[in-house]
């Protein structure tokens, strides 16, 4: 007989989409898994599945590597497009940059060289500001550029934005990286298809995400571009990201990709951002920060404000001396979900 769960189900928050539990049809593809025996650290068939499911998103020639997480992901991904002297040029907000603990740096080897953004986006001219210094054996050589899709400001890369990027970057001899851990939020957005503004753009290799979309736990590294990416089956294991039975990370992509699961999941949460937004514009004392284009909410509140609502509700602050804070929606926040934390936000702010 199953024991009680030892958490309060009813609990809802808005700290963060890793926060959510799976999606139901994510564990029933890992139940339908579950059964037998099959070849392990990928020699299975769902994982052959799995290459084909993502074929049929970013087209023919491509290379997958399921990993644990997204650091791992980013970390096997940047160390298979660098030498040793390389170094990668990012947001200051970047996943890598700020929410790795050092990841890249420490494990990978990898020198960051961080800039400046309102928005969380890179453009070519702020790339510039550290792509420079090349043949100088003083200076990491800046030979990567990583952006985020959507950014960790909720903000969205249009097809031309990427591309612009990419022309930019392959013409000074580096290579493109994007950390898609929230990719989908952003195909929701844009309204196309994940290779449009992926491979199409000259992304050469791709962190793409499931946790935040509904799975237990699992990423991809594709090499979009193969040729840029050499050794990722090695670097892979070596980063110990290699799962023995990695048939279980494969279903659930499967599950994800194979239909419109990854699409309807992120669009629901998109959605359900935009309704918070709505619910709370407005309201005195509080200023949105940014667009919201994907399934996070930044607003800045007056003294006291947040701490009194995280009694009800959990989210976290982004920047605590703006008494700037963020609210991420989920595949599974309801309606009925924003529209309580909006009467409670309500309340503390005498509106």
């Amino acid at each position: 007989m199953a024991s009680a769960p030892l958490h309060d189900v009813t609990s809802r928050g808005f700290a963060s989409d890793n926060y959510s539990g799976v999606h139901p049809e994510i564990l029933e593809a890992i139940a339908q898994a579950n059964h037998g025996h099959q070849i392990a650290y990928g020699e299975d068939q769902y994982t052959a599945r799995l290459g084909e499911v993502l074929e049929g998103h970013f087209g023919a020639g491509i290379e997958y590597f399921p990993v644990f997480n997204g650091t791992g992901a980013n970390v096997v991904a940047l160390q298979s497009l660098l030498p040793r002297w390389g170094a990668v040029v990012c947001a200051t907000t970047a996943h890598i940059n700020v929410d790795e603990n050092g990841a890249p740096e420490r494990m990978g080897g990898i020198k960051l060289l961080p800039v400046p953004t309102d928005n969380g986006k890179l453009t070519p001219e702020l790339i510039d500001l550290e792509a420079w210094g090349y043949g100088d054996e003083h200076r990491a050589q800046p030979l990567a550029v990583s952006i985020t899709q959507s950014t960790e400001l909720g903000t969205v890369y249009t097809p031309e934005e990427v591309r612009a990027i990419a022309d930019h970057v392959h013409a000074k001899g580096m290579k493109l990286h994007m950390d898609g851990s929230r990719l989908a939020n952003a195909a929701a957005t844009l309204g196309l298809p994940l290779r449009a503004f992926t491979r199409d753009a000259g992304v050469d290799i791709l962190s793409f995400g499931g946790t935040k979309n509904g799975l237990i736990f699992g990423e991809i590294v594709v090499a979009l571009n193969p040729e840029a990416a050499p050794g990722l089956i090695y670097l892979r294991k070596m980063s110990m990201q290699l799962a023995s039975k990695m048939r279980f990370m494969s279903a659930q992509f499967i599950a994800l990709l194979e239909g419109d699961l990854w699409l309807r999941s992120a669009s629901h949460s998109n959605a359900m951002a935009q309704r918070l937004r709505s619910a709370v514009e407005g309201l005195p004392g509080v200023e949105i920060t940014q667009d919201t284009q994907s399934n996070g909410v930044f607003a800045i509140l007056p003294e006291g404000v947040a701490d009194a609502v995280r009694e009800k509700f959990r989210f976290y602050d982004w920047d605590a001396g703006r008494r700037e804070v963020r609210w991420m929606c989920s595949f599974d926040t309801t309606e009925a979900d924003v529209d309580a934390f909006a009467a409670a936000l309500r309340a503390e702010l005498g509106a």
